[in-house]
């Protein structure tokens, strides 16, 4: 009997991966930290799954230093792709991002929370933190290109869906490197239903960082859980083949 138990243990083990961890950055529980095969010595791979032995194609990407900087790090443009795409599926069904819009649409008017803050569509103008994500207002904020200070006066416009690493002081937006992107709401806080039937009409901002001196991929709990659905079904595929 034990014979056979070890048999098929020995004859499963090879075509399962472990799903032991080796740690976690003490910074952001959520990600995992792994010798890199490649050059194990002196480089980690980063992910937000357990799974044993990584794969590279999902990672965050690699640093050459625990805990990582902004300078250690590589990031892995395939990555930044599945999260942008489930940003873009799902960025407006976050509770969190409801709230912010509703609070546009509420009587105030006021800033949009952690990191969100709602521009109206107006011609565009310089602006600093304060007024815009930097340079010309908007630049690198994808669709919150316009901005003319808090509240959309029934007009409609876009919320910036930002890192919430480090939110921003009441009545600012965050900075560019941590904006993920924006989602289109209208006059009533509704979000603008785009291509494909997506609610948001999701612009991604090309200037988002995954790493800044104020910590590293800050997702909510609810973008994280997609963001990790999304990560397994993607394993599940390279596993198969």
């Amino acid at each position: 009997m034990f014979s056979t138990t070890l048999l098929r243990t020995s004859m499963r083990s090879p075509l399962r991966r472990s799903l032991r961890s080796i740690s976690t950055l003490p910074s952001n529980t959520h990600i995992h930290v792994f010798p890199n095969p490649s050059s194990p010595a002196t480089s980690h791979i980063l992910t937000l799954l357990p799974t044993e032995p990584p794969s590279p194609n999902l990672s965050i990407g690699t640093t050459t230093k625990i805990p990582p900087t902004p300078d250690s790090v590589t990031e892995n443009p395939h990555f930044l792709s599945i999260l942008n795409d489930v940003l873009r599926l799902h960025a407006s069904e976050d509770p969190m991002i409801q709230g912010q819009a509703a609070a546009f649409a509420s009587t105030s008017g006021s800033a949009l929370g952690s990191g969100g803050m709602f521009f109206p569509q107006q011609p565009k103008r310089k602006g600093s933190r304060s007024g815009g994500a930097g340079g010309t207002a908007g630049d690198g904020a994808g669709g919150a290109s316009s901005q003319g200070g808090a509240g959309g006066g029934g007009r409609g416009g876009w919320l910036h869906v930002s890192d919430l690493r480090a939110p921003p002081d009441y009545g600012r937006i965050a900075w560019p490197e941590d904006i993920f992107g924006s989602l289109e709401v209208d006059g009533t806080g509704a979000f603008v239903v785009g291509e494909g039937g997506v609610k948001g009409n999701w612009q991604a901002s090309g200037s988002y960082r995954i790493i800044t001196r104020e910590g590293i991929l800050g997702l909510s709990d609810f973008l994280r859980g997609k963001l990790v659905e999304r990560l397994k079904e993607e394993e599940k595929k390279e596993l198969r083949g």
